[in-house]
């Protein structure tokens, strides 16, 4: 298999670049809106991709406005007042702890998410996340490779953790769940999703129990409106919006 077979099924499609000309809203429409997790900045002219842009970047750039007056009255908002989660836990896409870890990454494949919460045996409450990125375990940690079949979610994130002590690696994965709740403001899950460089944080309730999630494109959709006719009809039946999106 070379890369030109799976191309075409990147899931963020299509490849779209920017230029260094674009305003700061077409950005944030794109990042957000039409669901590109990542632009690439080109030069008109030259053949080489200048830099890239992602989701993460941007939290990073809101992090540092925290305090600046024009940010403070959005950042001080909480998720209840933006109406956040947009996705609830009954919606979400989720795995309990003792079910095959490979369900796992066949459902992020399936339904197209990049990370799932493992939920506890008995009850809501989330007790780890798998993203895609950890199917690298799968063959990195021999405790893992050896049953990959048949290890359990639970018992995944366990020899993971192991395995990056081990190697003295630093990741989300060690540190368990990382969650927020709905009376947490904006500016806070900020600064968590950037300290943490995670892509999304699970909203739970006062007993730890499960009630949605938040990803970076959640919060950079509430920082921004797409007048109207911006991109005329480029993105017509190219790239649906999301169903519950306020944009």
């Amino acid at each position: 298999m070379k890369v030109k077979d799976i191309a075409g099924s990147f899931r963020w499609a299509p490849f779209l670049p920017i230029q260094k000309s674009d305003s700061f809203l077409t950005m944030l429409l794109l990042l957000s809106k039409y669901r590109m997790k990542s632009l690439p900045v080109v030069d008109i002219g030259e053949t080489k991709i200048d830099s890239i842009i992602t989701q993460s970047a941007v939290m990073h750039m809101l992090s540092k406005c925290i305090g600046l007056p024009w940010f403070e009255t959005w950042g001080k908002k909480t998720l209840l007042e933006l109406n956040l989660p947009v996705m609830k836990a009954d919606q979400m896409v989720k795995v309990n702890e003792d079910e095959p870890v490979l369900k796992a990454f066949k459902l992020m494949s399936k339904k197209g998410v990049g990370g799932v919460p493992v939920i506890e045996k008995e009850g809501n409450r989330p007790v780890g996340n798998i993203s895609l990125r950890d199917v690298q375990f799968l063959l990195m940690a021999p405790e893992i490779y050896k049953d990959s079949r048949s290890v359990t979610a639970k018992d995944f994130l366990t020899a993971v953790r192991a395995h990056l002590h081990i190697k003295q690696d630093s990741s989300s994965i060690l540190g368990g769940v990382i969650a927020c709740q709905k009376n947490d403001t904006i500016e806070d899950i900020i600064l968590k999703l950037d300290n943490t460089k995670i892509q999304r944080i699970y909203v739970v309730n006062g007993k730890g129990d499960l009630e949605g999630v938040v990803t970076l494109r959640d919060i950079i959709s509430k920082f921004v409106q797409e007048p109207p006719g911006y991109f005329g009809d480029f993105f017509y039946g190219v790239v649906p919006s999301p169903e519950n999106s306020r944009v």
